[in-house]
């Protein structure tokens, strides 16, 4: 009965339902909602010097861009500072992280698939699997 009351509340009458939908539009840039959230994608390359640059990442995928971050320039410190608060954003926004190589991540917001995963170093590899062997 109280149901029917907040459907009355709402303005929707008895042939009228209420459904959910997921809202799939987490970017508030009001000139990237004009064009349409998703039609323009890129991929943006960015190298940040300090942890304070790692909201021009985020910026970006709220944008639904794909960004490959290189933390070559920052310390350890930093870029560990960075990866994790890439890693939030990510999860806020239902993307996904890989790393491409020492220090270089592919950042992808939830509308871009990747296909594949970048295989270590064959010779890395090579010496992993002989020092496991060696007795």
């Amino acid at each position: 009965m109280a149901f029917d009351n907040l459907k009355t509340a709402l303005g929707l009458g008895k042939d009228k339902e209420i459904v959910d939908i997921e809202d799939e539009s987490y970017d508030t840039d009001e000139e990237t909602l004009a064009k349409g959230a998703g039609s323009n994608n890129k991929v943006v390359l960015i190298s940040p010097r300090a942890f304070s640059e790692s909201q021009t990442v985020a910026d970006q995928l709220k944008k639904r861009n794909a960004v490959i971050v290189s933390l070559k320039k920052v310390t350890n410190d930093q870029a560990r500072r960075i990866v994790d608060f890439l890693s939030g954003t990510l999860y806020a926004i239902g993307g996904d992280m890989q790393q491409l190589g020492s220090g270089i991540y592919l950042c992808t917001p939830k509308n871009i698939d990747v296909d594949g995963r970048i295989a270590e170093d064959s010779e890395k590899k090579k010496n992993t699997i002989e020092d496991e062997l060696d007795f």
